[in-house]
């Protein structure tokens, strides 16, 4: 393992993976963080929005805030969505650019993928695709985005540094990055930043 990692990167992938696929699989089950409409109202998500999605959509959504707080996006922008889970904000996404843009979502578990397509397809949302990747390599040419979104992810990643190179990479010049996530304003100890169950938890 990489000396500047401070867990092993594969462990952390698998856990993150086995905690996601269980929120594809039972939405309505008890994890440790909120999810579904409930959690997107508390985190101020425009509710005509959300009620215009169905429950498949919504029911797997675990974000940690509202990255269209920021700024609304605009019709016609192309839109990467890191970490996209089983396409919430995606879909959110494609309601505010419209027809014009286009949506690539990237997600690491196969569950919420398949969850994803298939809310896009009964959506009949031809300018939004799911693809399988990694945020530290995102299968996006470089400069296609107007706006790279995450939520709740970068966290959860260990080389956080290749996220944000490859953040940089798809967006083109003077494009936007909107997210939300967890940071820490708190000294943490050396035993704790080593432990993975602490990243996941």
């Amino acid at each position: 393992m990489p000396e500047e990692f401070l867990v092993d990167v594969d462990t952390l992938r698998t856990q993150v993976r086995e905690k996601y696929r269980d929120v594809a699989l039972d939405p309505h089950g008890t994890h440790h963080f909120h999810t579904g409409r409930p959690l997107a109202a508390r985190l101020g998500y425009e509710q005509a929005a959300v009620d215009s999605l169905p429950d498949q959509a919504v029911e797997s959504f675990a974000g940690v805030g509202n990255p269209f707080s920021l700024r609304p996006l605009e019709p016609g922008e192309h839109v990467v969505d890191v970490g996209s889970g089983a396409g919430f904000d995606s879909f959110i996404a494609a309601t505010q650019i419209g027809p014009t843009g286009s949506v690539v979502g990237i997600d690491m578990t196969s569950e919420m993928l398949t969850k994803s397509r298939d809310t896009a397809e009964q959506l009949n949302f031809g300018h939004v695709e799911f693809r399988e990747g990694l945020a530290e390599a995102l299968p996006v040419e470089s400069g296609w985005a107007d706006v790279v979104i995450s939520n709740g992810v970068i966290n959860l990643c260990a080389d956080k540094q290749a996220v944000f190179a490859e953040i940089f990479r798809v967006l083109r010049p003077g494009g936007v990055l909107q997210f939300a996530d967890i940071a820490n304003g708190q000294p943490v100890p050396l035993e704790a930043m080593h432990d993975v169950d602490l990243w996941t938890g």
